[in-house]
C-alpha cells in the first residue's frame, strides 16, 4: 500500500525525465508544497485531505506550468546540464516559500479514520493507507489512460522518442515539453496530498522524498512508468521488512543501498533500457 503512494510520488519525476531528459530535483519540494496546502485546506474547510486531489493536482499543475516557462525552458535549450543546477535552486526556492507561510514546525494531517483499522480475514489493515493507495491507484490509471488514449499523451510520447520527428507531424514540442513537465507536477499534487495523511511533514522533508524518488526510478528504470510502479512496490517492501526484522533506523538507509547496488549490477534499471548517445543529447 505505502508502494503505490511512493509510485505515484515518482511517477511525475520519471514523466519528466523521459520525455526531456531532466532530473527534476524540485520533485520533492512540489510533493511538500502540495502537503501543505493540503494542510491549510483541510484546516479551512474540513474537507478530507484525499478529496483534496481534486484541488492540489489542478493547482500544482499551473505550477509546473509557470515554472517551466520561468526556469526550466530556457535552461535546458541552452545547456542541458544547467537544466539540473537550475532544479536543485528551483527546490531550494520553493523551500524558502514554504518555511517563510508556514514556518519550520513539522505539520501533519489527521482525519478522523487517521489512526484506525479494520480487519480483513484476521489481518489489520490501516485505513489511512488503504484509503491513500486507492486514490493512488486512480490517479496512476489516471495518468496511464492519458499517456496512452489523447492525443496530449501521443504528443508527449512523439516528443519524448524524437523531437524532430514530432515537429515535422506538426507537433508543437515547446507546448508538449511544458505540458509533460506540468503533468509531472502535478502528479506531485496529488502525492503531496497522500503524503500529508501518512507521514507528518516539514519544509525539509523535500530532502528526504527527492532521495527517495530518485532511488525509485533509478531502481524501477529512469524514464519507465512502470519501472516506478515496479521500483516504488520493491523498496516500499525492503523499508518494511527492515523496519520489521531488522531495526526502523535501516530502514531510512534502503533506498540508498537500492541506488548504489543497482547502479553496479544493472545501470539502466529493472524495466530501464539504454540510451543511445545521439538520444542522450536530443
Amino acid at each position: 500500500m505505502i508502494g503505490g503512494v511512493y509510485s505515484l510520488a515518482a511517477s511525475g519525476m520519471n514523466l519528466v525525465f523521459g520525455v526531456m531528459r531532466v532530473v527534476n530535483i524540485a520533485q520533492g519540494s512540489m510533493l511538500i508544497l502540495s502537503a501543505y496546502l493540503t494542510y491549510s485546506l483541510w484546516e479551512a474547510t474540513g474537507i478530507d485531505p484525499l478529496l483534496l486531489t481534486v484541488i492540489t493536482t489542478p493547482c500544482l499543475f499551473v505550477v509546473g506550468w509557470v515554472t517551466y516557462y520561468i526556469f526550466i525552458e530556457r535552461s535546458r535549450t541552452t545547456d542541458p546540464s544547467m537544466a539540473l543546477v537550475t532544479t536543485f535552486g528551483l527546490a531550494l526556492m520553493v523551500k524558502g516559500v514554504i518555511a517563510l507561510i508556514w514556518g519550520n514546525e513539522p505539520h501533519s494531517v489527521t482525519p478522523g479514520y487517521a489512526n484506525e483499522s479494520f480487519s480483513v480475514l484476521g489481518m489489520r489493515f490501516p485505513q489511512a493507507q488503504v484509503y491513500s493507495w486507492l486514490v493512488a491507484a486512480v490517479v496512476l490509471a489516471g495518468l496511464y489512460l492519458l499517456l496512452r488514449r489523447t492525443w496530449m499523451g501521443r504528443s508527449i510520447q512523439a516528443a519524448a522518442a524524437s523531437a524532430e520527428g514530432a515537429r515535422l507531424i506538426g507537433i508543437d514540442v515547446r507546448s508538449t515539453w511544458a505540458a509533460a513537465y506540468a503533468i509531472g507536477v502535478a502528479a506531485a499534487g496529488a502525492g503531496g496530498s497522500l503524503l500529508s495523511v501518512l507521514y507528518p511533514f516539514m519544509p525539509s522533508s523535500s530532502d528526504h522524498w527527492i532521495g527517495l524518488t530518485l532511488a525509485i526510478i533509478v531502481l524501477g528504470g529512469m524514464g519507465s512508468l512502470p519501472g516506478s510502479v515496479l521500483g516504488a512496490l520493491v523498496i516500499a517492501v525492503a523499508e518494511s521488512l527492515t523496519s520489521t526484522y531488522v531495526s526502523p533506523d535501516w530502514a531510512v538507509a534502503v533506498p540508498y543501498i537500492a541506488i548504489i547496488v543497482v547502479l553496479a549490477a544493472r545501470p539502466q534499471g529493472l524495466l530501464g533500457t539504454r540510451l543511445r548517445e545521439d538520444m542522450s543529447r536530443a
